[in-house]
């Protein structure tokens, strides 16, 4: 069992889902990157999935777009990321996946990317434009250093090509919920419910449920369906406009307990 799994699978015993937060590192400036890791920490997050800018992300909607290209101003590297995280590593007890592209990676240097990954306390890897095709090249580079390499999975995915990505995700499978980029939706497609049923009956490890949840409704409803939730553009929306009371909504109801915000 990998650290990912085992974090996912101790929420479960307590009785509640899995809530994994997306934050753009060095939205705000890159000191702001220890104060929000900690503070979700301490809110009860599962893990914490670490955004790195990137100049054309096409799998990001226009709120984290947004946040990246203001990160970027900052001068924000995927370097100077893994470098600011292994500055307080001690102080950080949940799992971080990072999410980035593969251009930073291979101009990073594979072998080096995986030891600064170790060194900043990284668990798991997304790379939303490495198809699992390609993906050999990251599993036999990270694994070796306990990094577990994340698969997506579309709506649009066949029966036999969701075998295979639930057979090589690490981790947990990251089902995306909606046809197109990350951003909140007001509603989504009526059959999720068998999409995620034959996801989990292919799957032997947890199945999460990402892009587009935005309300704590959402987080109650998608996390019905499957073993947790991942929000992103709504923590990225509320962290940018400090309102920690709505973050603090979100992760409640992954616990059962719909607190009131201002939403």
């Amino acid at each position: 069992m990998t650290t990912l799994n085992q974090a996912i699978e101790e929420t479960k015993i307590a009785g509640n889902k899995a809530f994994v937060p997306y934050i753009m590192a060095g939205d705000g400036g890159l000191e702001t990157l220890k104060p929000t890791i900690l503070k979700l920490q301490q809110m009860g997050v599962t893990a914490i999935e670490v955004g790195i800018p990137f100049t054309d992300p096409v799998a990001d909607g226009p709120t984290i777009e947004q946040a990246g290209e203001r990160a970027l101003a900052e001068g924000v590297t995927l370097r100077k990321v893994l470098e600011a995280l292994a500055s307080f590593k001690e102080e950080i007890r949940v799992p971080l996946v990072v999410m980035t592209y593969f251009n930073p990676v291979l101009a990073f240097g594979l072998e080096a990317f995986a030891k600064a990954c170790v060194a900043g306390g990284v668990k798991g890897l997304i790379v939303p434009d490495v198809p699992l095709e390609e993906s050999e090249i990251l599993r036999d580079t990270l694994n070796p250093h306990g990094i577990d390499i994340v698969q997506l999975v579309s709506l649009t995915s066949p029966p036999a090509r969701i075998a295979r990505i639930a057979a090589a995700s690490q981790g947990f499978v990251y089902a995306v919920t909606v046809n197109g980029i990350t951003g909140a939706r007001t509603s989504f497609t009526n059959d999720l419910s068998d999409h995620f049923a034959r996801l989990r009956e292919a799957s032997n490890i947890p199945v999460l449920a990402g892009f587009g949840i935005s309300t704590p409704e959402q987080v109650v409803s998608m996390g019905a369906l499957s073993d947790g939730v991942i929000v992103g553009s709504a923590i990225v929306k509320a962290l940018h406009e400090g309102n920690l009371e709505k973050v603090e909504a979100l992760v409640s109801a992954s616990k059962g307990v719909l607190e009131k915000s201002t939403l």
